[in-house]
């Protein structure tokens, strides 16, 4: 087996697994590169960049992906020629057929991990996304041009403080009021009277 893998025509492969479980281990110690573990930034899908996976996974894990297949192909290929030619294929043919159906087998290997993988989920939203929703004056008495602190709960529950100002002339909102966002201008949000129930009474429903 040792001869097997040692053989001048088996290196290319070798090499490859070899490198495949570095960045495993460099990985698995934390010392990764975020340069290498970021997404591709890729609209794939349809293409061929698409079919052979790109877009579907992190860089990082597509060229682990790709070592696999090549390496795994290029053995088995080279064992199986062993076994019925009784001799290695050269490397400048070895080498090139591996890569040819490593491309493939790396599109679907892709298909197949990144249909398992946890997905990262995230409650950020865009500050804009708060308009429309409620929210009450915690610091402050805020008129047209003096704007006040307003606490917000987004739709994922998560609490946000903004400044707000009355979108109407002569409206003023004291400390407790209940007040609906409108609109925004730069920093400051544009809020309305809200009709609905004290902020402590809906916090308890």
């Amino acid at each position: 087996m040792l001869d097997f893998l040692a053989a001048g025509e088996n290196l290319a492969f070798v090499i490859a697994l070899g490198t495949m479980v570095l960045i495993g281990l460099v990985e698995a110690v934390g010392l990764g590169s975020s340069a290498l573990g970021h997404d591709l930034d890729l609209d794939a899908d349809g293409d061929w960049l698409g079919w052979l996976g790109f877009g579907r996974l992190p860089l990082l894990m597509m060229l682990v992906v790709f070592l696999a297949c090549f390496s795994v192909i290029g053995l088995v290929g080279q064992q199986v020629a062993l076994s019925s030619l009784g001799a290695l294929l050269p490397g400048w043919i070895a080498i090139p057929a591996a890569v040819v159906a490593a491309l493939p087998a790396t599109g679907g290997m892709a298909r197949i991990v990144s249909a398992i993988m946890p997905r990262d989920e995230t409650t950020a939203i865009g500050i804009d996304q708060l308009v429309g929703l409620h929210a009450q004056i915690v610091v402050g008495t805020a008129t047209q041009g003096s704007p006040a602190k307003a606490r917000v709960r987004d739709f994922h529950g998560q609490v946000h403080h903004v400044m707000v100002e009355p979108d109407i002339a002569g409206a003023r909102f004291a400390e407790g009021t209940e007040i609906l966002l409108v609109r925004r201008e730069d920093h400051v949000f544009r809020a309305i009277s809200s009709d609905r129930p004290p902020f402590s009474e809906w916090i308890e429903r």
